[in-house]
Order: structure tokens, then sequence, then C-alpha cells
């Protein structure tokens, strides 16, 4: 390479420095806030992750307290006074007073928490089809039976959250009823359903054998 080549060499890099330092000066200042905002939103976002944490345990913490009381009344006033700021714990509150009422023998005060519940569209409609659930558990004697049998069969249909525990009420009924055969049926049915646990998987079994059935591959 000549002198005169390796000049211009030399020039049009100085040009291409200069040029970059120029956008570095004008432009500089977006890579700077890019990383900041990365940094920024990493550590918020961490921030609210323990924020989330501390508040879940605070309110694990008060229920606990709440029920480790002696005095059925004092765990449900203290239970009334915890907040529920979270989606679900409204709903959590709820049925843990309408266990407490129920436990009392107060099946008015225990229906009106579950009601909340089954009503309240914030809530999770997992936890708004356990409370009709609960519901229907502890009115069913009480209910028409067109409308006990319509709203079960509502919750029992394929892919219902409670869908066993649903069935498992309906057979009941049909018990209820004298329908021994449908009842019979319908429990069969069920100790083949998929995700039903061992404790109800016994006592439809029980069931079965009660009505004059037999088990499947028993």
């Amino acid at each position: 390479m000549s002198e005169t080549d390796s000049f211009i060499e030399e020039v049009a890099e100085e040009v291409r420095r200069d040029r970059l330092f120029a956008l570095l000066r004008k432009y500089g200042w977006i890579g700077i806030l890019a990383v900041v905002l990365i940094v920024g939103g990493a550590a918020w976002n961490e921030w609210q992750k323990a924020q989330a944490k501390a508040e879940a345990e605070a309110f694990g913490d008060a229920i606990l307290a709440a029920l480790d009381q002696d005095d059925p009344a004092a765990r449900a006033e203290t239970l009334a006074t915890i907040p529920a700021d979270q989606p679900g714990q409204g709903a959590l509150l709820a049925f843990l007073a309408a266990e407490e009422a129920q436990t009392q023998g107060n099946l008015a005060a225990a229906e009106a928490a579950l009601e909340g519940v089954a009503g309240d569209a914030s809530a999770p409609e997992s936890y708004r089809q356990l409370a009709q659930l609960k519901l229907l558990i502890l009115k069913g004697p009480s209910m028409a039976a067109d409308e006990r049998d319509q709203k079960l069969a509502a919750l029992a249909m394929p892919g219902a959250p409670y869908r066993p525990l649903a069935m498992e009420q309906q057979g009941l009924a049909l018990v209820a009823e004298g329908k021994t055969e449908d009842a019979l049926a319908l429990f069969q049915q069920l100790a083949q359903e998929a995700g039903v646990t061992a404790g109800l998987r016994q006592r439809v079994l029980q069931m079965i054998v009660v009505l004059g059935g037999e088990p499947a591959g028993q």
C-alpha cells in the first residue's frame, strides 16, 4: 500500500470514528435509558413478587391466628376483620365463615356466606362453582327437586371443576327419591371417572355395594 493510500485510509478511519462519536453523543442517551429501564423493570418485578409473597403470608398468618382461637364466636369475629385485598381472598374467608356458622348451627349465616361467593362476579369461577355445590349440599333437602337436579346437572357437566362431587350428590339425590337402579348406574359411572380422589372413590364403591351392585373389576 502506498503512503497516499495509507493516508486516505487513516483519514477515512478518523471520519468514521468522528461520526460514531457524534452519533453516540446525539443518541447515546437512548441506550442508557434502555439499560436503566431494563434494570429498573427487573427490580420492580422482583419487588412486586416479594410484596405479593409478604401479603399472602400475612393473610395466611391472620387466618391461622383466627382459627387458633377456642371460642367459635371469637373465631368468626376475627375472620370477619381480616382484609381481603387479592382476588379469591374474600371467597376463601367466606368459605371459612360458612364453615364456622354451620359448625355453630347457624345455617342461615352459612347460606348467606356461600350465596355471597356464588353471586360474586369478581370471584374465580372455580370458587363460585364450589360455593354453589356447597349450597346445594346444605340446602338440598329443602329445595324443589327439579331446581336441585338442574343445578347439579350444570355442575356435573364434563370439564366442570367439581364434576365428580356433583355426580356424587346426584347419586345421593336419586337414592333419596327411591330410584335405586338409576343411582347404581350413576355410581358405577362415577367409579370410572378420571380425577376421582381416593376418598370419593371409596365412598362411591361403598354406595355401589349398599345398592346391591358389584364394583367393576371385583
